[in-house]
């Protein structure tokens, strides 16, 4: 990740850091029972070019990508491609992840294998460049969807690029929507949607 002259840049190839489940789900798993993800993981060749001052109109974001965590997955919304709840219909790995039709591994919720779930600790950025950070606020407090706003998000004190601010930011939850349902800021166009 690069920040220079107003704009955040982050290129990744979409893989994870942390090991993920087998994919395609093979028919002999007991997961496919419920959702025989047929897609397998794939590098991919994505670039974020975010602004590091995020403004601007909101715009509803339900529909696919909203953001990208610092181990480089792309987040989605909390929905599937059938609009239900994906964190609880869709098959995902340990780390909370699975890769959709292209072959891009993707988040839909929290995972635990983030490197922190502290909620004054960056571990991604929405598409209109505001950052996310994970629920706890305290040992044993976690914030929940009731805690946010109607995107899924709070002003409060955070960490950003090595300094404490009062800053906007989203926040990853235990509960759907999990992460991002709106945005505050005017948002890129993701950029693995093709066009």
């Amino acid at each position: 990740m690069t920040v220079s002259g107003g704009r955040r840049v982050i290129s990744t190839n979409a893989l994870p850091t942390h090991p993920t489940g087998v994919y395609p789900v093979a028919s002999s798993d007991p997961a496919s029972r419920y959702d025989r993800n047929p897609n397998t993981i794939r590098a991919q060749s994505l670039r974020y070019d975010l602004t590091s001052t995020p403004s601007g109109m909101g715009t509803n974001c339900i529909g696919g990508e909203v953001g990208v965590m610092l181990d480089g997955v792309p987040l989605f919304d909390g929905f599937d491609a059938g609009g239900r709840d994906a964190g609880a219909w869709e098959v995902q790995d340990a780390c909370a992840g699975h890769p959709q039709m292209s072959g891009e591994y993707h988040y839909h919720d929290l995972s635990p294998c983030l490197p922190s779930w502290d909620a004054k600790t960056v571990v991604g950025f929405a598409l209109d460049g505001y950052p996310i950070t994970g629920p706890r606020i305290a040992a044993g407090d976690i914030l929940t969807t009731s805690d946010l706003d109607e995107c899924h998000g709070m002003t409060s004190e955070i960490v950003l690029d090595g300094k404490t601010v009062t800053s906007y930011h989203y926040v990853m939850t235990q509960d759907f929507p999990y992460s991002v349902s709106c945005f505050r800021g005017t948002a890129i166009r993701a950029p693995g949607i093709p066009g």
